[in-house]
């Protein structure tokens, strides 16, 4: 199809929708992966043209390709951009307008869940923000009068007839779809487009043709938005480690997605692979199978394996899968699942069993091209579902759903925790938005409504550095995702915390003791002012050594395994250099001295490839010569 036809056929779906539903549309778009990209654009462009027309599009991650904010970051950014997206990727035109602050009267963008700090600052981001449980979104859709969805579906033959599938964003839509059949006066027309790279995926995920009122073929050869895979810190690398012993061998596992996950992930294969390598490594922070949070889960390779059920299907599944760790099977009958769970299934039925049931899947280009791979025998057991049956037990399923997930570990990310255990992970302080809640709180939920399951709560001890230090351990803050009395583990770097049925004093002894050691004091002295830790409380000698100097004293099996980038990267060896370098001068590491110390020392002449990477290695003028040389400086510091 030529560009011409491509254009034409998007904008003649434009008008026979607008003929059908009028010139108020409030557009559905699926949650990350699942845009038609152009599609949305053509109906956007039409919008932006025609000011006569109200359109609202709700939606959520809303994906964008790095965009550059200095002349540094162009110069990294531009060559990586159009080789990782392609030189053709049709970026959303809603995202740049937003992006920008140009988003014309007759145009609204309502999101439930933000790109993680992309729109930090932007007030139509803020105001225009909903905060929702990824559970109720189909609801709040109804209720916003939804009347248009779009959605990027996979095509294939099932059984010998044409079918689609949902793919990578079952999630919401199926639940849509149940909630307008039940209002049958509520008009609202689904519109499916193919795409030939988007893996046709099982489950509630397969359709019929008649699921949607118009499919359209595929009109541009642009690559799915693959994230690039982002480095690993030793501090996320500790934080991992500890979080990887609270999960048990025959249980489930739900993560997120980021460099916690990548270095739990990372973590639990290592515990498979390379046992004792795995042990020394805990060893040298004391921890052997006698410690209580081991108790939890556990130090040994895994031989049941795990059964995967999480909204998000990414990467992290595919290693475990490929580590022979995602090998626990489940099934749809009570019967069956309770034969599996006691080891009595019959022969006859192994090997058939669901190893993963996600909401949503998005990830790197590598995980793409998994699930294009799978073989006729494994992809049904990767299968797509409604986040309505992924992030929560009720529905009528549920003493089933609760024997398929036995000793769940529902392993997420947040920001800051106060010291009695509230958790804030997707707010600052004065409402900025910088994520969305997402489904973390359904899971912390559902693990409390399990006798075995628990909720793990990953986050990094502190942030910035220098004078910018931080703690992430607070005694109070105005927001949190997570009340206090669902507190349950939290882990850092310095260990795990078990709050789960302690008391207020309890609770705060037990994150003194995981705190990064310059922060502890003050916080032990603001909890004894408020009467909640007795005056006499002291920190325990083994925990006041919880400093980054301690961790970077660790083995040689800590400088073997703990890999920036333990799964391979998107970005070249120069590049990986480039962009620890340009964290560096980005962080505020060297402040303003720093930086003028840096561009008068640095050594261009010892960093040529590097700088011919950024289109610096023959520098115009003095400010091109004075960045060459603090980036040659940024360099030797790695």
């Amino acid at each position: 199809m030529t560009p011409a036809e491509a254009d034409t056929l998007l904008q003649d779906c434009v008008e026979r929708t607008l003929s059908r539903l009028g010139k108020r549309l409030v557009m559905g778009l699926p949650l990350g992966l699942g845009k038609p990209n152009a599609l949305v654009n053509a109906f956007y462009r039409r919008a932006r043209k025609d000011a006569s027309i109200s359109l609202e599009i709700v939606t959520a991650l809303s994906l964008d390709p790095p965009q550059p904010r200095s002349d540094l970051e162009a110069r990294f950014l531009g060559p990586f951009v159009a080789r990782h997206f392609g030189a053709n990727y049709p970026r959303l035109d809603y995202v740049a307008d937003l992006s920008a602050r140009r988003l014309p009267d007759n145009i609204r963008i309502t999101e439930f869940y933000l790109q993680s700090g992309s729109r930090l600052g932007n007030p139509l981001s803020q105001r225009h923000y909903v905060s929702s449980n990824y559970t109720h979104v189909a609801r709040d859709l109804v209720d916003r009068g939804v009347n248009l969805a779009l959605q990027l579906v996979a095509e294939g033959v099932l059984a010998g007839e044409r079918r689609l599938s949902l793919s990578c964003n079952p999630d919401v839509t199926l639940e849509l779809k149940t909630r307008l059949a039940q209002r049958p006066q509520h008009r609202c027309l689904l519109i499916g487009q193919c795409h030939p790279e988007l893996p046709f995926m099982h489950g509630e995920a397969v359709v019929a043709p008649a699921f949607f009122d118009e499919v359209l073929p595929a009109t541009h050869d642009h690559r799915l938005f693959a994230l690039p895979r982002t480095p690993v810190q030793r501090q996320d690398h500790w934080v991992g480690l500890h979080a990887s012993r609270l999960v048990a061998d025959g249980g489930t596992l739900q993560i997120g997605i980021g460099s916690l996950s990548d270095a739990l992930v990372h973590a639990l294969r290592l515990r498979q692979r390379d046992n004792p390598a795995y042990r020394r490594l805990l060893g040298e922070c004391g921890i052997d199978s006698e410690d209580a949070a081991c108790r939890l889960g556990g130090l040994e390779p895994f031989e049941q394996g795990l059964y995967g059920a999480s909204e998000m299907f990414m990467d992290g599944f595919m290693h475990l899968y490929r580590a022979g760790i995602l090998r626990r099977e489940v099934f749809d009958d009570e019967t069956l699942q309770a034969q599996a769970n006691a080891g009595t299934l019959p022969a006859s039925l192994r090997g058939t069993g669901a190893l993963m049931d996600g909401g949503f899947f998005l990830g790197s280009r590598l995980f793409y091209d998994f699930l294009q791979a799978l073989e006729e025998h494994e992809r049904p057991r990767f299968r797509m579902q409604p986040v309505s049956r992924i992030n929560q037990l009720y529905g009528g399923s549920e003493r089933l759903e609760i024997t398929q997930r036995r000793r769940a570990r529902f392993i997420n990310s947040g920001m800051m925790v106060t010291l009695t255990g509230a958790v804030a992970s997707d707010t600052l302080a004065d409402h900025q938005v910088v994520s969305g809640v997402g489904g973390q709180y359904n899971f912390v939920a559902m693990a409390h409504a399990m006798e075995d399951g628990r909720s793990v709560m990953m986050l990094r001890s502190t942030r910035g550095e220098g004078k910018g230090l931080s703690s992430n351990i607070v005694w109070e803050y105005p927001q949190t995702t997570l009340p206090r009395h669902l507190r349950d583990l939290v882990v850092t770097e310095y260990g795990v915390a078990d709050l789960r049925g302690r008391t207020d004093e309890e609770c705060i002894q037990a994150l003194l003791c995981i705190c990064d050691a310059r922060f502890q004091e003050p916080l032990a002295a603001r909890a004894k002012t408020a009467g909640k830790l007795a005056a006499s409380w002291q920190i325990p000698e083994h925990a006041r050594g919880n400093l980054p100097e301690r961790l970077a004293r660790r083995s040689e099996a800590e400088r073997q395994h703990f890999l920036a980038f333990p799964f391979g990267s998107d970005f070249t060896e120069i590049e990986q250099r480039l962009l620890s370098a340009l964290q560096r001068l980005k962080g505020g590491r060297y402040g303003r001295l720093g930086l003028a110390r840096a561009a008068l020392t640095g050594r261009p002449s010892d960093w040529q490839e590097a700088l011919a990477r950024m289109g610096m290695d023959a520098p115009e003028g003095l400010r091109q010569r004075l960045m060459a040389r603090a980036l040659a400086a940024a360099l030797d510091d790695g």
